[in-house]
C-alpha cells in the first residue's frame, strides 16, 4: 500500500468511477429514467463500488480495507444482476449490457487481485 498515496490511485476505483458515469448517462435515457426504483438501485450499486473502495482505503487496517473491498465486490455482482433486469425490460440493448457487464467483471477481478495483494503484504 505504500505506493498508493490516495484512494484515487487505486485502479479499481478509477474504473468504477468511469462505470458510474456511464450508468448515470444510460439511466437518464428513455425508458430507463422512468423506472425510478431500478434507476436508483442501479446507480447506488455503482456508487457503492466506488465508495467502499475509498472508505476501505481510509480505514486504519488491512483487515478493514479487505472487508470494504468485499462489499465493493458484492455491489459489482448486484449491479450485474440489475443490468439483466434493464436488458430484459429493453431499457438497454445487448451492446450496452455487454459493455457494462464486462466492466463490472473487470472491476471485480481488480478488487479480488487487490485483496490478494493485501494478504501478501502482511
Amino acid at each position: 500500500m505504500s505506493t498508493l498515496k490516495k484512494f484515487e490511485d487505486i485502479q479499481a476505483w478509477q474504473k468504477a468511477r468511469i462505470l458510474v458515469n456511464q450508468l448515470y448517462v444510460i439511466s437518464n435515457e428513455d425508458p430507463f429514467h422512468r423506472d425510478f426504483g431500478l434507476k436508483d438501485q442501479t446507480r447506488r450499486c455503482g456508487v457503492s463500488i466506488m465508495a467502499n473502495i475509498a472508505e476501505g482505503y481510509g480505514r486504519k487496517s488491512k483487515k478493514e480495507f479487505a472487508n470494504y473491498l468485499n462489499i465493493a465486490h458484492g455491489s459489482a455482482a448486484e449491479l450485474q444482476s440489475h443490468l439483466y433486469i434493464a436488458f430484459d425490460l429493453s431499457y438497454i440493448d445487448q451492446e450496452v449490457f455487454d459493455k457494462l457487464y464486462h466492466d463490472c467483471e473487470e472491476i471485480s477481478k481488480m478488487i479480488l487481485g487487490f485483496q490478494n495483494y493485501l494478504r501478501k503484504i502482511d
